[in-house]
């Protein structure tokens, strides 16, 4: 246990942030595996800023299980720390920094396993361990996309996949997908005493939002899933921007937002229909100024994971290692659903609660980071 905790210490102190480079947390883990004889790849972003790390402990002509995790955070600035975010700090079990639960923990509890994993898979027949580590998951597993393009072309790729995200050790087999939007309205500006001769983009933009949150409310009474907290699908919207100042009419606003479906239903396709409700709006608009648009433009999506016949085998043999005889299903997303796509098994499990992610004074305590411990070990067989 004080080799997790003095590697998350370690984690913890690069400040990975989405779209920033995360290579000198790469460099780390490579130069901890290669100074166990284990040999890593990367799988670079386009601008080379960034990388996923894939390693395998033992034979590399046969698939085994993968244990992966994302290395980026979500930002600490703003929020109320008492401590620095980017320092793990122990107060009694509680060990606090950005990452410790969403989802350094878990891969702490991964490196800090490796000594064993090598022992584990000198036999024979034994099976190997994978090690993946990937980048920019918060917003919208970006980064592992590029790792399981390769994956697939490999002649042994993974026979199952743990995501280690915050689940409080329960094993979860299913989880919603997202998709995000940006919209940008388009209207003219004119002085405010003069508003006819003006189209507000802001009065635009807030029909479309009240649109989907009329929908939200909607969703609330039909189609519920008791297995998901909340059991209903889910739309946000998370950011807007308009506007110069009070005596002026907007000439363009722009908001962004969300959609959590629920597995199964077509609430997915609740863009297209606020697209088409856009299209109603434009002729109005269009009366008094030509040029005035609305448009939606699509920024990331990420399938939700399908609790269905290609995961028996592994959620028996991680059942049967936590000791747990139901499954969970999670409001978030993780990277799990592609890794389904691509063929791979995939659960997801790992130490703290994602009620403490993204969070001011976010932490995973020691006990998780040891029940996350004894977990692997089981699931190995070390």
């Amino acid at each position: 246990m004080s080799d997790a905790i003095e590697l998350l210490s370690a984690l913890v102190a690069f400040p990975t942030l989405s779209r920033q480079s995360n290579l000198a947390l790469i460099d780390f883990a490579e130069s901890y595996l290669a100074g166990y004889g284990i040999t890593s790849r990367r799988v670079y972003s386009a601008d080379g800023e960034r990388a996923n790390l894939y390693a395998t402990i033992g034979p590399g002509d046969r698939g085994g299980i993968c244990l992966s995790g994302h290395s980026d955070v979500v930002p600490a600035q703003g929020q109320p720390w008492h401590s620095d975010p980017f320092v793990l700090t122990r107060r009694d079990e509680r060990l606090y920094g950005r990452g410790s639960a969403d989802m350094k923990g878990y891969l702490a509890c991964v490196l800090a396993m490796v000594p064993r994993f090598i022992q584990a898979t000198r036999a024979a027949d034994a099976r190997p361990v994978h090690i993946a580590i990937s980048y920019d998951e918060e917003i919208g597993c970006v980064g592992v996309r590029g790792l399981l393009a390769q994956l697939a072309r490999d002649q042994a790729r993974p026979t199952g996949c743990i995501i280690g995200e915050p689940t409080l050790m329960r094993l979860a087999t299913a989880h919603k997908g997202k998709s995000a939007w940006r919209c940008k309205v388009q209207g003219q500006a004119a002085h405010s005493s003069q508003n006819h001769l003006g189209v507000n983009a802001i009065d635009y933009a807030a029909e479309l939002v009240l649109f989907l949150r009329n929908q939200g409310r909607l969703w609330r009474h039909d189609d519920n899933d008791a297995r998901y907290d909340p059991p209903w699908s889910t739309v946000q919207v998370g950011t807007i921007h308009g506007g110069s100042a009070v005596n002026v009419v907007p000439d363009s606003c722009e908001f962004d937002f969300e959609i959590r479906p629920l597995p199964h239903t077509h609430h997915h396709l609740l863009a297209s229909r606020l697209d088409d409700f856009a299209r109603g709006l434009l002729p109005e608009m269009r009366q008094v100024a030509g040029g005035a648009d609305i448009r939606l433009e699509q920024q990331s999506e990420y399938p939700g994971l399908r609790d269905d016949g290609s995961l028996d085998d592994l959620k028996r043999h991680c059942a049967g290692a936590l000791g747990q005889a139901s499954f969970d299903s999670l409001a978030f997303g993780t990277e799990a659903g592609l890794f389904q796509l691509a063929g791979i098994p995939t659960v997801v499990c790992g130490p703290g609660s994602i009620t403490q992610a993204h969070q001011a004074d976010e932490y995973v305590t020691v006990e998780q980071l040891e029940l996350c411990q004894a977990f692997l070990g089981k699931v190995v067989g070390c």
